[in-house]
């Protein structure tokens, strides 16, 4: 999986606290820790506790191998130990308006999506210095609508979701899009123009994750682009509020984090069987 570091639990919402499955017997209950991102920056323990904040505003982030915590702001990307020291960074400096995500790399480089007139995935040195220019192709000029939560795969491509072109494409180092998997597909329901693909993930399996926002759905497409798996509104009594995170944990189940949740239930955890 790629949307998981360390032993901390990573969606994109905006507001998320004590996260646990009610069952009959409370003391068996599942529970997590996780990174959350957008109005509070925090990691949030297995009591519901946030035992470490940040600057809020964040869009993406992760807790990395030692400890420190990887975050994208609009603006910046910014890697902070516990003691909150910067240790690492890269700033919008380009033509482009936003940053969209951030994701340390395998070989310790940092991977970063700068948006606007010349959308991009860019890898970034220890030292701030760009090794790799990747162009996108969005297929629309509103930069913050151009891409979400792209990821670096096992084979060297990159996974990432163009929510106004309905795909989630696959590119090569190069540029060249060597697979392309629709979100505005009929059998996805959903009024025309809201299945938005926000996060992408590629599964163990060859699969691939996905949260479709104003659509409140996660889908899984099999390798030529089929559902194959999907949870709706309709399957959790409407607890989805534009879901942007989504998240296959260890135990099989998934993890959707809802954006517009502002208050109430914000995190939801569904069996394979839903």
């Amino acid at each position: 999986m790629y949307f998981l570091r360390a032993h901390s639990l990573l969606v994109a919402t905006y507001l998320i606290w004590s996260f646990s499955i009610a069952i009959a017997d409370e003391s068996e209950a599942i529970r997590h820790s996780y990174l959350v991102m957008g109005a509070k920056t925090a990691i949030i323990g297995e009591d519901g506790v946030a035992n470490w904040e940040y600057t809020r505003g964040s869009r993406d982030g992760f807790v990395l191998p030692n400890g420190n915590i990887l975050l994208a702001y609009s603006d910046r990307v910014e890697e902070v130990t516990r003691e909150k020291q910067l240790v690492f960074s890269y700033s919008l400096n380009s033509a482009n308006r936003e940053i969209g995500t951030a994701q340390r790399l395998y070989n310790g480089n940092t991977l970063v999506t700068e948006l606007g007139a010349r959308p991009r995935l860019l890898e970034i040195n220890t030292k701030g210095e760009v090794v790799a220019d990747v162009p996108l192709q969005p297929e629309t000029d509103n930069a913050h609508m151009q891409t979400r939560m792209a990821r670096q795969l096992r084979n060297g491509n990159f996974l990432v979701p163009h929510l106004l072109a309905f795909a989630i494409k696959e590119y090569s180092p190069e540029g060249t899009i060597v697979q392309v998997l629709k979100t505005d597909l009929s059998e996805l329901g959903g009024k025309e123009g809201e299945n938005w693909p926000f996060t992408a993930i590629r599964l163990d399996n060859g699969n691939t994750l996905a949260s479709l926002t104003h659509g409140n759905k996660v889908v899984e497409f099999n390798q030529q682009g089929s559902v194959v798996w999907k949870v709706t509104n309709d399957d959790v009594n409407g607890l989805f509020k534009d879901p942007c995170g989504a998240q296959r944990l260890a135990n099989g189940n998934t993890v959707v984090g809802s954006h517009a949740a502002k208050q109430g239930i914000s995190m939801v955890e569904v069996t394979i069987d839903k």
